[in-house]
């Protein structure tokens, strides 16, 4: 007489809705968590992507939610499937941790090893003579868009930081100048601003009325991240840099701080990282600058 057969992992027909369960206490944690507005945004749809491609292969991953084995299981596979895709590594990454997330709201603690970041070089930033043609370009532009591009060289500033400040953020004076940056997870740091800043913000407020409110305005109201990246790219367009994005005036900012004497804690203060090990990036120069030392030092 035949025995009976028992499965190791009975399938749970349940899988999809107790993702879509776990999905939707995401979303109400995520809400109540004090983390910036893309980084929430980011794991909703991460973690939303997950719910629909687990439903796509419940039949093959209907354990998914049953143990720990089934969730590492399905979440290693999704993985796989990324990569196929070419998602790039930090993308996959971070929508393992969104996913990673999700199953601890269903009580479940998944450990799906991250794909390997390669080591980031010398980053981005802009040559003097690029940085030099944006400026002049974004004063042609008029008060506003130098204004901006100021602000963005000359403290750092992510997009969004740069999108939510408000004219009650710039402290200027005839002599001194700082501008209040609203970071990530409601940091906030204080990075002073240069003399050529000062005078451009100022122009800006004077034409703009230095009542309360959003600090950039456009025809249809307050600039949003878009707008305030839409401006970049008209301008870098005209200085002849064509696809600049705020990020890499970031990268300018830093690498001149580098280049300037600043030590990486003051690097990572000013550009408010949570680690000094993000800041050191700054401190790995590339072959370009390499080459200038040794004509500088060797050259005769």
């Amino acid at each position: 007489m035949a025995g009976h057969v028992v499965p190791l992992r009975a399938c749970q027909p349940g899988a999809a809705e107790a993702a879509a369960a776990a999905f939707a206490a995401t979303c109400r944690h995520l809400g109540r968590c004090k983390l910036a507005a893309s980084t929430v945004r980011s794991y909703t749809r991460q973690a939303g992507a997950f719910t629909a491609w687990l439903a796509a292969n419940v039949g093959a991953h209907g354990d998914a939610f049953a143990d720990v084995t089934g969730a590492e299981g399905a979440v290693t596979a999704w993985k796989r499937d990324m990569l196929a895709a070419r998602a790039s590594p930090a993308a996959v990454n971070q929508a393992l941790g969104a996913v990673t997330l999700m199953y601890q709201q269903a009580g479940i603690r998944i450990a799906v090893k991250r794909v390997r970041i390669p080591r980031p070089g010398e980053p981005s930033a802009l040559a003097r003579q690029e940085e030099a043609a944006l400026r002049r370009a974004a004063s042609r532009r008029g008060p506003r868009d130098a204004a901006i591009i100021a602000v963005l060289l000359d403290t750092g500033t992510r997009a969004e930081e740069c999108t939510r400040l408000d004219s009650q953020d710039f402290a200027v004076t005839a002599r001194t100048g700082e501008v209040r940056l609203h970071g990530k997870g409601d940091e906030v740091r204080s990075v002073p601003l240069s003399r050529a800043a000062r005078e451009l913000v100022s122009a800006w407020l004077d034409e703009r009325g230095r009542h309360p409110g959003p600090a950039w305005t456009g025809q249809r109201g307050p600039l949003t991240i878009s707008g305030v990246t839409q401006a970049v790219l008209a301008t870098g367009a005209d200085a002849g840099i064509p696809g600049l994005r705020p990020h890499r005036c970031r990268h300018t900012f830093a690498t001149r701080l580098r280049q300037g004497g600043a030590d990486p804690a003051q690097v990572q203060a000013m550009l408010g990282h949570a680690s000094i090990d993000t800041a050191a990036r700054y401190f790995r120069s590339g072959s370009a600058e390499n080459a200038a030392v040794i004509e500088r030092v060797f050259g005769g």
